[in-house]
Parts: structure tokens; sequence; C-alpha cells
């Protein structure tokens, strides 16, 4: 065994049949040279968690919050190959809804809106002295 000191786990759940879920979350268009690093974290990961309990079911996850390709798909051609696309990436409402439930998305995308339009002039006026020129 060697020491290590991996990076802190963005989010960590445990569902109720023992299955460990740790998730690093990633900004919407992480470039390619990033990946090999991101897989690695994800490795050591499940390793340091393999080396305190042999047995556990770890499942890696790179969580990205939104998707700014919306009402596209997200296709981000720099994850493919180094990322189990279907079981280590979730994206926007994949995200959301694994966290909160279905619709989870969906209910923080209105409260976003609604927030909004509520806060509207203050808002504008919190980034008005930013578009100063």
């Amino acid at each position: 065994m060697q020491t290590v000191k991996p990076t802190k786990v963005d989010v960590k759940l445990i569902k109720d049949d023992g299955t460990i879920f740790l998730i690093d979350i990633k900004t919407a268009k992480p470039n390619a040279g990033g990946l090999k690093e991101f897989k690695r974290t994800l490795l050591e990961w499940v390793a340091a968690t393999l080396a305190v309990n042999p047995i556990a079911n770890v499942q890696t996850i790179i969580a990205i919050p939104y998707n700014p390709y919306e009402p596209q798909q997200y296709n981000r051609w720099t994850m493919r190959g180094m990322i189990d696309l279907e079981n280590e990436l979730k994206v926007a409402d994949e995200f959301w809804d694994f966290l909160g439930g279905k619709g989870a998305y969906s209910t923080l995308l209105d409260i976003f809106e609604r927030i909004g339009i509520e806060l509207r002039t203050e808002i504008d006026e919190y980034f008005a002295h930013y578009n100063k020129k």
C-alpha cells in the first residue's frame, strides 16, 4: 500500500443498499487535457475507498450541472473514450434528478426563473456597474 492524499470529493452519497457514489462536479465545457486528470481522480477515489473497505460497491460520476447546448443533447467529443458516458457522466437533468428524484431539475429551473423575475430590478442594478464602459 502507498499512502496517497486524493482530492476531496465534491458530493458523496450512500444509498440504502450501501452503494457509494462519489461525484466530481465540473464546468460545462471541460477541456480534453483535463479529462485524464479527472479520470485519475475518480480512480484514486475508488482505490482509496476500496483500501478501507475492499467489498464496497463504489460508483464514480462526473457531474455537469447544466447543458450549455440545450435544447440539443450534451455532446462533448473530448469526453469520448476517457469517460464511460453511460455510467460516469450526468449532465443537467440527469444529475439533478439523480440527486433529488424525477422532476428535480424542472423544479430548480422553475425556482430560478421565478426568483429571476422577482429580483430582476435588483439583479440589473447590481450588474449595471460592471457594464460601464
